[in-house]
């Protein structure tokens, strides 16, 4: 589906997988976009946990939204489980939202240029294997970089690495250590990944030749209010 726009050949709003593994704030954002009165691109059709610990299970609940959890380990099972899940849902798009398991090369594959994830930092930096949560902003504080940021990327077979979609900047505060770091490129991606899954759920933006490409600049449309450390026209 490269070079297609999401849900082409039907209507409605785009149909949002989200995959998620921790609290599920930014499945929340996703949520409160693409809830009932808001953006009426999307809507988010079914959350994917990797564990039963995982918030984003209870805010599906809240929200009316079909949940399912990945109990097993074997990567195998987890091809066949989060294919046939995916399938179920009809889903058109989807968003890995701090989601900790590498998700199998088959459905990476079926879903080329239709699944994103967001990270919190400006990938290629501070990317790849075992670099999730804290681990990311202790590294960032450790290398004394100034700027971290969010960076919002298309998914392919290797951590981290597949076509960058947006990214916007957060400062490095001499003060901060990694959890106020945190949470303050929290803050943000909050504001920027729901923003490029309804530019994508739009047709703004593709995949095309193993790279991304707008149709126009992702920010034009997005009334971004914030302190200096959050995007902002």
């Amino acid at each position: 589906m490269s070079g297609e726009r999401i849900g082409s050949g039907r209507s409605g709003p785009a149909r949002l997988a989200v995959l998620a593994s921790g609290s599920g704030t930014n499945l929340q954002a996703l949520l409160d976009r693409f809830g009932d009165d808001g953006d009426p691109s999307g809507m988010v059709v079914a959350v994917i946990a990797s564990s039963e610990r995982a918030g984003a299970l209870e805010r599906a609940r809240r929200s009316g939204v079909p949940s399912h959890l990945l109990d097993a380990v074997d990567a195998g099972t987890d091809v066949e489980r989060i294919g046939a899940l995916l399938e179920a849902c009809r889903a058109d798009l989807v968003v890995l939202a701090g989601y900790l398991r590498r998700v199998p090369t088959a459905v990476v594959r079926a879903f080329r240029g239709r699944m994103v994830n967001v990270h919190p930092a400006l990938l290629p930096g501070f990317g790849g294997q075992g670099m999730y949560g804290l681990r990311v902003h202790r590294a960032v504080l450790e290398a004394g970089v100034r700027v971290t940021g969010v960076t919002v990327h298309f998914v392919d077979e290797h951590y981290d690495r597949g076509p960058i979609i947006a990214q916007w900047p957060v400062p490095v505060l001499e003060a901060d250590d990694p959890e106020t770091l945190a949470a303050r490129v929290l803050r943000v991606e909050h504001r920027v990944l729901p923003a490029v899954v309804s530019a994508l759920a739009r047709g703004r933006v593709r995949l095309e030749d193993g790279r991304c490409r707008w149709t126009e600049p992702w920010f034009v449309s997005e009334r971004f209010i914030g302190g200096g450390d959050e995007p902002g026209e």
